[in-house]
């Protein structure tokens, strides 16, 4: 009997601790819902040099740029994968995690050699405006865009019951991260003060809309004017305030402040939006937009696409190193700082994701590098394409043998090459050797023959990834480093494969966001899949990217 005794008490011990840690590593239940943030804000920044981020970093105050920096994750390389970095290739490529090669974008316009016309990015006559009787601001929708967005996807894993809406002055800028099945999509036109939207999305105004435009707030920021924020002695990171470099606002004699803003009778408020109101203005009608349509309080996740087109035409205007730049991301901050105040309220601190980036970044204004004896220049687009003409007339005849130029590309009249039985490839090398000895241009390549181009393997998959087989021209004018072509002598612009224009912001902050940085490179075509991955959704149809892995929580 005792000897049983001992064999059970042996056994219950045997068995105890494997018991025991099968208990403890019993995996947790899983949840009965799938988690997902209950509202998703994409903020893209038109015109944001990645070292806007460091540059004014210590007059930014702790609730904007720098909560987004300092408790968000911070993808501190990242770039564009493509040559031609303008607007709409970029909110595209953001919110598709494609390229214009895919997606069809390959810049604000391009040239159509079915209808002989240069086609705007947005354009579709088939719509018609809502919100102004100006006609044609409306004429606007996303059927250009070829492939999917984030948004569309998350609409399409909700049954259609998310809410997406776009928010921007720009147009394009609205429209294509919105997506084709958007809820809504609302830009600014310029002529009568109002948000509009077209007949691809609804057919009258949502009161939120109209209630917003009712305040007239462009007309109250226009009376304001533009006042530094700060003594200008302050503004340390730039220029002095008036150089002849900057360009000038309607009405202005000077680049100086004060500002007043003056508007045309054909565009009453653009001026506005050469200015940091434009933002305050953007940023208000995006906090209208969540509380009109309810945003974040449903059972699915709903998706705000902002973005900020006031930098860019800031900085068209009067350039990176100046006063009015410095003022305008200050100013900026400030805005951010706002809409996150008001998104803890709203959804609640923890509950919502954000992230942000830029459509593309900017060269400094050349005369100010080359005054710094740095090497910089400013080729005349004019120029470029006189040049161009009078090489072809005199090798082969007076023709019209060029159709358009766009993007640093020369579109051929296929027609006229055909009258004067003249290749592609002929003419090519005749154009070739009459723009390669003008300053500024580094390299003409032929489209049609890339393998042939003299390019480094980098920058050849950046002309690559930008070339779409019905949209691109036949060939490709590469600039020099430093270098851009413009009709203006002041300001700056951007549209090269250089780090200056591909080097721009990814922060992710929020919801299922770890903390923390990387070094390591990461694409523009990244911030699709990420999101996608962080929503348990499918990427976008046209997407080459992949998922920021060490961002997102697992």
């Amino acid at each position: 009997m005792k000897l049983l005794y001992l064999r059970l008490i042996f056994a219950i011990l045997l068995v105890s601790p494997i018991a025991y840690a099968q208990t403890k590593n019993k995996p947790a239940a899983a949840p009965s819902k799938l988690a997902r943030p209950k509202l998703v804000v994409g903020i893209v920044v038109d015109q944001m040099r990645y070292d806007y981020l460091y540059r004014y970093y210590d007059k930014y105050k702790e609730g904007g740029l720098k909560r987004l920096m300092n408790d968000g994750f911070n993808c501190r390389n990242n770039h564009y994968h493509y040559a031609l970095t303008v607007t709409a290739a970029g909110h595209s490529a953001i919110y598709t995690g494609s390229l214009p090669a895919i997606n069809g974008i390959i810049g604000n316009e391009w040239y159509d050699n079915a209808t002989a016309k240069t086609v705007y990015c947005t354009d579709d006559n088939s719509v018609a405006t809502v919100g102004s009787d100006n006609v044609t601001v409306g004429k606007m929708s996303p059927k250009n865009l070829l492939v999917s967005t984030v948004t569309d996807q998350l609409r399409i894993a909700t049954n259609f019951r998310s809410k997406t809406v776009g928010v921007a002055i720009k147009d394009r800028a609205s429209i294509l991260p919105a997506g084709h099945a958007a809820s809504g999509a609302y830009w600014f036109d310029s002529k009568t003060g109002n948000f509009v939207t077209s007949t691809f999305y609804m057919e009258s105004l949502p009161t939120w809309v109209s209630d917003y435009n009712n305040k007239k707030m462009p007309a109250e920021y226009m009376r304001r004017g533009w006042n530094a924020a700060l003594p200008l002695e302050q503004y340390t990171q730039s220029t002095k305030d008036d150089v002849v470099w900057e360009g000038t606002l309607s009405g202005a004699a000077k680049p100086v402040f004060p500002h007043e803003l003056i508007g045309t009778a054909s565009d009453a408020f653009g001026v506005m939006t050469t200015s940091p109101w434009g933002n305050t203005m953007t940023k208000e009608m995006a906090i209208a937009a969540i509380k009109g349509e309810n945003m974040g309080k449903g059972a699915d996740t709903d998706f705000l696409a902002v973005s900020f087109s006031s930098p860019d035409r800031i900085g068209h205007m009067f350039g990176p190193n100046s006063i009015e730049q410095e003022d305008n991301y200050l100013k900026l901050d400030a805005d951010f700082a706002d809409l996150l105040t008001f998104l803890d309220g709203w959804a609640g601190k923890g509950n919502y994701t954000v992230f942000l980036t830029a459509d593309h970044g900017a060269m400094d204004v050349p005369a100010f590098w080359q005054d710094h004896k740095l090497p910089a220049g400013l080729m005349s687009a004019t120029e470029l394409t006189r040049t161009a003409v009078k090489a072809l007339n005199e090798a082969y005849g007076e023709a019209e043998y060029i159709s358009a130029v766009e993007n640093y590309q020369i579109y051929f009249n296929k027609a006229s090459l055909k009258e004067k039985k003249v290749s592609v490839a002929d003419a090519y090398q005749v154009v070739r050797e009459a723009l390669l000895p003008m300053d500024g241009v580094a390299d003409v390549f032929n489209l049609k023959n890339m393998s042939k181009a003299a390019l480094t393997t980098y920058q050849l998959e950046l002309y690559k990834n930008n070339v779409h087989a019905q949209r691109s021209g036949d060939l490709q004018i590469v600039v020099q480093p430093g270098w851009f072509a413009a009709t203006y002598k002041t300001g700056t612009d951007h549209g090269t494969p250089y780090n200056y224009d591909t080097h721009v912001p990814f922060l992710l902050y929020g919801w299922g966001v770890n903390k923390g940085e990387t070094l390591r490179r990461t694409s523009i075509a990244d911030i699709a899949p990420t999101i996608s991955a962080l929503l348990h959704i499918l990427p976008p149809s046209g997407n080459v990217g992949n998922p920021v892995e060490e961002a997102l929580k697992k």
